[in-house]
């Protein structure tokens, strides 16, 4: 806890009391700031900051949201940073939440623009990176103030390392790590106003639980995404530089620029892994730096401090123990984390790519590089490429088999296509002809190659596993499959994985480094090779730098990897023929459901199963768009991997996908047994993966079935009460009709038996032997009353009826002898039926 936060525990309630009494009337808008004010400039040498904190934390309880942004705005404007620094850390909570997830703070993540209009503007103007809220962070900036931030709640790693006094391989920590004193709570980090403040918005994302009703909740309509959209706008421009930060007050101190060490040459930066952060903690007063790094230092600090809390959450070794199945799943990722990862990804393909010709040279060029070019160049390698691996290849291998995956797909093709963010527009081609990737992003390609092939790899095993007839699963893998079949794509990957097949080259481990102190004449990370040019180099050293010297590289384009294509090919085929099946099941049943079934006077559901299906959730259309998602990934995937029709097609036959005489789809692969069908293996994994199904029938007494949505619940319990009671008190006459050879037999018979459990079709011999014990004698079923349908149309005839003036007495003769002569038919209909049968 810092010293100003012991200070607000002490002094909160004393400082409460005190305004209470010496200030009545602080309920108006600005007069309890104007007394906190009087009473600092009056007593300089007691706890001034205590007042404004006071008064701003009762405001923060009696005021609304808008007028309480008022009147920190004129706080943020009228006082000094000397008493704004004990506000600071209140304040910040305040807004993005206690680090411990109890204090929702403002609710960024829930808060939106359609939803609460007025509270979304006031919090986007407060806290945009021109705002009020910078200009505090700006004003905290220029005197120096540093604020404690406990190791505790950085991410997995980070927080090991620190425990383990091994400084991390970023340069956000260097400087910064403090050691407890004798008796304290722990580490602690300590940073500077626009480093702490960009601490909790980055950890806000994971600190804080989603409101109720996220999964409805639009990312372009958040705030928290909003803001995150806006400062990497702001930090990371892609057309001039970065806004400088505010004019500070006439006389008062400039924003401390937070400059490099003159003996760190910023250009080096481009040949060495060297920190991009290389300062001491202390302020530096003389600032004869080059003027733009002076706006540099922001946005290195954004990016660095964006990539630690969301993407480092698993190391190297943690990775390689990941592979283990023992091995525990550690940090999981929530679906709004994938999305901002992914907004911060795009931005930096814009902020890299928007170097121009003459500045994108390498280095050693004769262009003199300036500390921005130099950035960009480096942003992405430097910074993201790893911390990115480990955390797709987590994604990858933890997330759940469902359509929530799409996030992190997308996320992982976003970083796969640098040259959909480039600012140069390629022509625009026909619709049949993809655009070519161009040579210039064979380097990109080569220097993550692992991104493109092992993923692709984790992709395939997903896939595999996977139902395709889904439209969201077979929309993932037409994604793919699209971005993959780009032309001049898979060339590169190609030539990346021959380069990396090459003779081995030794590349140098890195080295831990203690808690020492750094000389600022060198890097940091000195113990990094330097770069070379060398293309087969750098491959080696990107997939050794990620899985080890004794990693076991399976190469995307292998016999392998092909083995697992032809197999995802032969299950696309499966699940096209799958999903036609049951649109035909679906058009069906659909045209042979009469009409007087719908009005309720037609048993609808003659075996009492369920009337909805896999395809009554999905719909026609979206079979229809499984269908062409299907083709197209079949597609692209033979002009990836160069398969020919006669390959699937040969494949497809070894798999039994072939249908029946009827075309209709097979049952699942099973033996028949003594106690009935038993399921090989195929035929699970068939069933697992919705190729095949069984027909499942409701086989229980259709009186006893659960009550459906469209049936009054309480009308259908009474009706079955009156029914049974009518059956019990009237059964010998029921039973003696029936058993009658005449008209009227057959007519008893249609009207008061069901099919018995032995006529329908059964997949079980032990089943089948069970039905017959379960035979039923005639009864009444009064059930069809309850349902909407039936007295809806009971309801309608009624009304069509009275509007050609037909009494409801008449009406309801005409429909019980309208039903009289239908039953007649139906009945002598069935009786023909059942004597061509014998």
């Amino acid at each position: 806890m810092t010293t100003f936060r012991r200070r607000v525990a002490e002094w909160r309630l004393p400082s409460l009391r005190r305004a209470t009494l010496g200030f009545p009337q602080w309920s108006s808008k600005t007069a309890g700031l104007d007394s906190a004010r009087e009473a600092a400039m009056a007593f300089p040498h007691l706890q001034q900051p205590s007042f404004l904190l006071a008064s701003l934390k009762a405001d923060s309880v009696n005021k609304p949201f808008a007028q309480r942004c008022q009147d920190l705005v004129k706080v943020i404007e009228d006082f000094p940073a000397k008493e704004l620094h004990a506000i600071f850390p209140w304040l910040v909570e305040s807004i993005f939440g206690s680090l411990d997830g109890a204090l929702p703070g403002w609710n960024l993540r829930g808060l939106q623009g359609r939803v609460s209009p007025v509270e979304y503007s006031i919090a986007m103007e407060f806290l945009d990176p021109g705002g009020p809220m910078m200009k505090l962070v700006y004003k905290l900036q220029a005197e120096d103030y540093k604020f404690d931030f406990p190791v505790s709640y950085l991410p997995g790693p980070v927080k090991a390392s620190i425990q383990e006094r091994v400084l991390p391989d970023s340069p956000l920590y260097h400087n910064k790590v403090q050691l407890p004193p004798s008796g304290g709570l722990g580490l602690h980090l300590a940073l500077n106003p626009f480093e702490y403040y960009m601490f909790f918005f980055a950890l806000s994302l994971i600190t804080q639980k989603p409101p109720p009703g996220a999964l409805h909740i639009r990312t372009s309509d958040c705030a928290y995404f909003t803001l995150v959209d806006r400062h990497l706008a702001w930090f990371l421009p892609t057309e001039g530089s970065v806004p400088p930060p505010p004019s500070p007050s006439p006389g008062g101190p400039s924003p401390s620029p937070a400059p490099r060490t003159p003996a760190v040459p910023f250009a080096s930066y481009g040949l060495h892994h060297t920190s991009l952060l290389k300062r001491h903690i202390s302020h530096q007063t003389s600032v004869n730096a080059d003027p733009a790094s002076h706006e540099i230092w922001r946005s290195e600090t954004l990016l660095q401090v964006f990539v630690e809390m969301w993407l480092h959450h698993y190391s190297l070794e943690m990775y390689q123990k990941m592979q283990s199945p023992h091995a525990k799943e550690s940090f999981m990722p929530s679906e709004e984390h994938v999305l901002a990862v992914r907004l911060l990804l795009k931005h930096l393909h814009a902020f890299a790519n928007s170097l121009r010709p003459e500045q994108a040279s390498p280095p050693g060029h004769s262009h003199a590089a300036s500390p921005l070019e130099e950035f960009k160049r480096a942003a992405v390698p430097r910074f993201v490429q790893q911390k990115l691996y480990l955390f797709l290849q987590h994604c990858f291998g933890h997330w759940p088999l469902d359509a929530s995956f799409r996030a992190v797909l997308e996320m992982w093709l976003s970083y796969l296509q640098p040259w959909r963010y480039a600012p140069e527009k390629q022509a625009p081609s026909s619709d049949c002809q993809a655009r070519s990737v161009s040579e210039r992003w064979a380097p990109f390609v080569q220097e993550n190659l692992l991104v493109y092939t092992k993923l692709f790899l984790g992709f395939l095993s997903r896939a595999l596993r996977t139902d395709l007839v889904s439209p969201k699963n077979a929309l993932m893998v037409f994604r793919v499959a699209k971005v993959f079949a780009q032309p001049n794509l898979a060339e590169m990957i190609q030539r990346g994985e021959q380069l990396f097949l090459e003779p081995e080259l030794v590349i140098p481990h890195r080295q831990h480094r203690l808690f020492t102190a750094p000389t600022f004449t060198g890097s940091f990370l000195s113990s990094w090779p330097p770069a070379v040019t060398d293309a087969s180099f750098k491959v080696k050293s990107h997939v050794y730098s990620l899985e080890g010297q004794d990693c076991k590289y399976t190469p995307m384009f292998g016999p392998e990897v092909r083995v697992l294509v032809l197999r995802l090919a032969q299950l696309i085929t499966q699940a096209k023929q799958t999903a036609k099946s049951l649109s035909d099941q679906y058009g069906e049943s659909t045209a042979a459901r009469p009409f007087l079934s719908w009005l309720g006077f037609y048993p609808s559901d003659t075996n009492g199963s369920y009337p909805g299906n896999d395809l009554d959730e999905m719909g026609q259309d979206s079979v229809r768009k499984t269908d062409e998602y299907l083709e197209k990934a079949l597609e692209y995937l033979c002009q990836v991997f160069r398969l020919s029709e006669a390959q699937l097609a040969q494949l497809t036959l070894a798999l039994g996908t072939t249908q029946d005489e009827n075309g209709k789809k097979q049952l699942p692969d099973c033996i028949v047994g003594e106690d009935g069908l038993i399921l090989t293996a195929l035929g699970r994994y068939q069933i697992i993966n919705g190729l095949r199904r069984f027909d499942i029938e409701y086989q229980g007494d259709s009186e006893l079935q659960p009550i459906r949505s469209y049936e009054i619940a309480s009308l259908v319990r009474a009706l079955f009460r009156l029914s049974s009671a009518i059956n019990r008190r009237f059964a010998g006459q029921m039973a003696a009709l029936c058993s009658r050879a005449d008209f009227l037999g057959s007519f008893c018979r249609y009207h008061l038996l069901e099919p018995g459990l032995s006529d329908r079709r059964l997949l079980s011999p032990v089943g089948r032997g069970r039905a017959a014990s379960l035979a039923r004698g005639p009864r009444l079923s009064l059930r069809f009353l309850g349902s909407c349908r039936t007295l809806l149309a009971l309801l309608l005839a009624f009304f069509v009826a009275s509007l050609l003036c037909v009494g409801p007495l008449l009406c309801a003769l005409l429909l019980v002898l309208g039903y009289v002569l239908y039953a007649v038919a139906m009945t002598l209909l069935t009786e023909r039926g059942r004597l061509h049968q014998l």
